[in-house]
């Protein structure tokens, strides 16, 4: 494991202790980054829910409506947009559940 010297100030120092109630450092920020990570993830379900809702289909067969003419007007600003919106939110949910595990 690679380590590096990081400098907090008192403040956050303080409320990383006080809010997770662990002197340790490592542990503390490993908490907090773990319960954000698990707010982000939970926001970012709703999202793709939201799309999938919307749609009434999963991403992947979102993309292949698209492509076989299925999605009236797939190139449309609005189609478009919710694509690229509903892929970045997929990656970055993966991005953050990959994440979480480092911390395990």
């Amino acid at each position: 494991m690679v380590t590096k010297s990081v400098t907090l100030s008192n403040p956050i120092y303080e409320i990383l202790q006080q809010t997770t109630g662990d002197a340790d450092i490592n542990n503390a920020l490993s908490k907090i980054l773990r319960d954000f990570f698990q707010l982000k993830i939970q926001s970012l379900r709703e999202k793709i829910a939201a799309y999938e809702q919307k749609y009434g289909m999963t991403f992947s067969e979102f993309e292949e409506a698209c492509r076989s003419g299925k999605i009236e007007n797939p190139y449309s600003y609005e189609v478009e947009k919710d694509d690229w919106e509903w892929e970045a939110s997929i990656t970055e949910m993966e991005d953050l559940m990959e994440y979480e595990q480092w911390l395990s």
